[in-house]
C-alpha cells in the first residue's frame, strides 16, 4: 500500500470522489447513495469499507462501478427511492443527476396540470401546509410598508 500513489480523485458514475476518504462514506458524494445504500454495496463487491477510496485498483472500482449500476436488482423495492414512478409504474433507484431532472419534471408536471402543489410551487409559498401568516416572510413586501 505504501507503494502504491493515492489517486486524490476518483470518478464514479459521473462524480468526482476524494480519494482520502474510506470507501463507505466516499460514495455517499453520489446523490442517491446514503450510509446504508453504500455499505450494502461495499459488501456485495467484497472490498474492505475502511480502505481509502484512491489506494483502490482500477479493477476494484470497476467493481464498485458495476454494483451500483446492478443495485437495483439486488435490494428489495421498499430499499429504492423511486418506487411505482408515475409515468412507468416501474421501480427505479435514481443516481447523480437523474435525481435533479426527475425532480424538475415532476414539477413542471404539477404546474402544468394546475395542481394545487404546483400553483404554490409557482408563487413561492409553502407547499405541505405550513402556516403562513406569520413564518415565511422573505422576499419583497406586499401591502402596507413602514416609513421612516
Amino acid at each position: 500500500m505504501a507503494d502504491e500513489e493515492m489517486r486524490h480523485l476518483v470518478r464514479i458514475m459521473n462524480t468526482d470522489l476524494q480519494g482520502g476518504q474510506p470507501v463507505m462514506y466516499a460514495l455517499t458524494g453520489i446523490r442517491g447513495i446514503g450510509l446504508r445504500t453504500s455499505r450494502i454495496i461495499v459488501e456485495s463487491t467484497g472490498i474492505d469499507p475502511k480502505e481509502l477510496i484512491g489506494y483502490l485498483s482500477d479493477e476494484d472500482v470497476a467493481k464498485l462501478d458495476a454494483a451500483i449500476a446492478d443495485f437495483e436488482n439486488n435490494v428489495p423495492t421498499w430499499m429504492l427511492n423511486r418506487c411505482a414512478d408515475p409515468m412507468t409504474g416501474d421501480d427505479k433507484h435514481l443516481l447523480g443527476q437523474d435525481i435533479v431532472m426527475t425532480l424538475r419534471e415532476d414539477l413542471n408536471n404539477l404546474k402544468k396540470i394546475r395542481a394545487y402543489r404546483g400553483i404554490r410551487h409557482e408563487r413561492g409559498l409553502r407547499v405541505r401546509g405550513q402556516r403562513t401568516k406569520s413564518t415565511g416572510r422573505r422576499g419583497s413586501t406586499i401591502g402596507v410598508s413602514k416609513t421612516k
